[in-house]
């Protein structure tokens, strides 16, 4: 588990990331020290007025969690590919979700997957597609289903699963914004571009 402050660092790196971006200003400098220094995969989820906005990841703990933080919050205002990038009006309106990563593990059997405590990754063909846990449980998914979003996302057929893709399991510590620190904290949204 990460601290409450390291939380909420990771969460203001998010946010000065973004603000800086959509300013057009340098972002300021990030801390690697503690616990934001190990490495980490994670994605971060931007939300205005309840409403998907962004969502990028990196699932690889190959680089410092504020790093990674960083990188994504910027991608999720800017590069995905769903939305037009975030407008300096949005900035009061926007909330900010972290989703650390945690390690993939291979699905031998889709019984392995608890939905409501693990996101997936598929991939078949060089195509792959992940969706957080928090996904199949705000949209009501049972396991099936969340496996046929998974596939639709990598752009599979929805029952790729049955069909050779590979499919990896992982937990993610979730975390947003208090309401009224710039939005409500909403959790959830439909995943993120890996």
């Amino acid at each position: 588990m990460t601290s409450e402050a390291d939380r909420q660092r990771l969460l203001q790196i998010a946010r000065d990331a973004i603000s800086a971006y959509v300013n057009g200003i340098p972002a300021p400098g990030v801390s690697v020290a503690g616990g934001l220094a190990r490495p980490g995969g994670a994605f971060v989820s931007i939300h205005h007025r309840g409403e998907l906005r962004g969502c990028i990841g990196h699932i690889e703990a190959n680089r410092s969690l504020s790093n990674v933080v960083c990188e994504c919050a910027v991608a999720a205002c800017s590069a995905d590919p769903r939305f037009p990038p975030v407008g300096a009006a949005e900035l009061p309106g926007l909330e900010i979700e972290v989703s650390l990563i945690g390690p993939l593990e291979l699905v031998a059997s889709p019984d392995d997957i608890e939905v409501g405590r693990h996101g997936l990754l598929v991939e078949q063909n060089g195509q792959r597609g992940l969706l957080l846990p928090q996904v199949a449980t705000e949209w009501r998914w049972d396991r099936e289903t969340f496996l046929a979003h998974t596939c639709h996302k990598a752009g599979l057929p929805r029952d790729a699963w049955k069909q050779g893709a590979k499919l990896w399991r992982f937990e993610a510590e979730v975390f947003g914004e208090a309401r009224g620190a710039g939005g409500a904290g909403r959790p959830g949204g439909p995943g993120g571009d890996v």
